[in-house]
């Protein structure tokens, strides 16, 4: 099983590479067994590597075909409104989650710190449950779905796309922690909305490096 995970977890990287860096350029059509090819790999890993693709925003299903979609900096740019309205909010009013779930998860932040973020999943999953920790807190369900919604879109930007956020991210992550054992509301969302700024800013710098490169390789 970890096997086929790791084969997910590459192929989803490499896909994501492509399309990011336009070697998969927008209307083009993904195909499992052009990829599978392409990638030296059978179609399971690539089907489901697809899967998360879709999900993510980065393609779209057109009759019997799946085609890529770029993210640009626009889409980033709402997506973070959304979460920039909603997230500090939550913060603020998730003071009573309890000191033991607290301390699990800076536990868990400072091993990703110490000993990097490994395979995509372990960073990936300890940044999606601090998140929906915090939203499910503040005490209404459908708020942390969507901020989970919009947190798989820009997930994308992980440590592979944007690793000078990687660090800077989880001491952020440990800020709003610490203003939450404080019961510290106002502190916890000004922290939260200084974090969703730092990326959103950091996802905007990538885009624009990304932009140019294709503007020079045309």
């Amino acid at each position: 099983m970890s096997t086929d995970v790791s084969l997910v977890s590459k192929a989803h990287h490499e896909i994501l590479r492509m399309i990011l860096e336009g070697e998969l350029k927008p209307g083009e059509v993904l195909q499992e067994a052009a990829l599978g090819e392409r990638l030296a790999m059978s179609r399971t890993p690539v089907r489901e590597a697809m899967k998360r693709i879709l999900s993510e925003g980065l393609a779209e299903v057109q009759g019997r075909f799946t085609r890529v979609r770029r993210c640009s900096e626009a889409e980033v740019d709402e997506i973070f409104f959304i979460r920039l309205s909603l997230e500090p909010t939550c913060a603020a009013a998730a003071i009573g989650i309890a000191r033991d779930e607290l301390d699990a998860m800076e536990a868990r932040v400072m091993a990703l710190m110490r000993e990097g973020p490994g395979d995509e999943g372990r960073a990936w999953d300890t940044d999606n449950e601090f998140h929906q920790m915090i939203a499910l807190a503040a005490g209404n369900r459908a708020t942390a779905k969507v901020i989970a919604n919009l947190h798989r879109r820009t997930a994308i930007f992980d440590h592979t796309q944007v690793p000078a956020r990687f660090l800077k991210g989880c001491a952020e992550h440990l800020d709003i922690l610490d203003a939450l054992r404080d019961q510290d509301g106002p502190r916890a969302e000004k922290a939260m909305r200084a974090h969703l700024e730092g990326a959103r800013d950091a996802i905007f710098r990538r885009l624009q490096t990304l932009n140019a490169d294709r503007a020079d390789a045309t």
